[in-house]
């Protein structure tokens, strides 16, 4: 591994349900529980958020070279369960609402646009192919 693959995010209990985490260039995004009361976006969104968001990106540095989109928006659903396997996300499901201005800058990137979703989703976005491809997740506990 490079050095320059660390990623690393903080995440900090600010009250009841409620949490900010922290990227290591300062960003922040707050977020709770659907007990917390709030409207912030839960873990959950926040994973289906990363899958939208990482493809997305894929998907418009592709598309843009050609044209700027008139409308772009990507929709990720999927089914919270709990069955023998514990509480996971299941039928993750990733749709694209990308329209074009007429013209043949607009056909070029229309033309190219069922490539880079492919290309994107086989290759390119971190989050879902760490999510399709399984990564083993460990928690310890550091003594304060």
């Amino acid at each position: 591994m490079s050095e320059n693959s660390l990623r690393l995010v903080t995440v900090d209990r600010t009250g009841p349900g409620r949490f900010t985490a922290t990227n290591a260039r300062g960003g922040t995004v707050e977020f709770g529980t659907a007990n917390g009361g709030g409207t912030e976006f839960t873990p959950v969104e926040l994973l289906l958020a990363a899958i939208g968001g990482c493809t997305a990106a894929d998907v418009d540095v592709a598309t843009t070279r050609h044209a700027e989109p008139d409308g772009f928006t990507v929709t990720v659903t999927g089914n919270k369960v709990s069955d023998d396997l514990g509480n996971r996300m299941t039928d993750l499901a990733v749709t694209f609402a990308v329209t074009f201005p007429e013209g043949e800058a607009g056909d070029r990137a229309r033309a190219i646009l069922p490539r880079a979703v492919t290309v994107s989703h086989d290759r390119l976005c971190t989050v879902s192919r760490t999510v399709e491809t399984g990564t083993p997740v460990t928690a310890t506990i550091k003594d304060v």
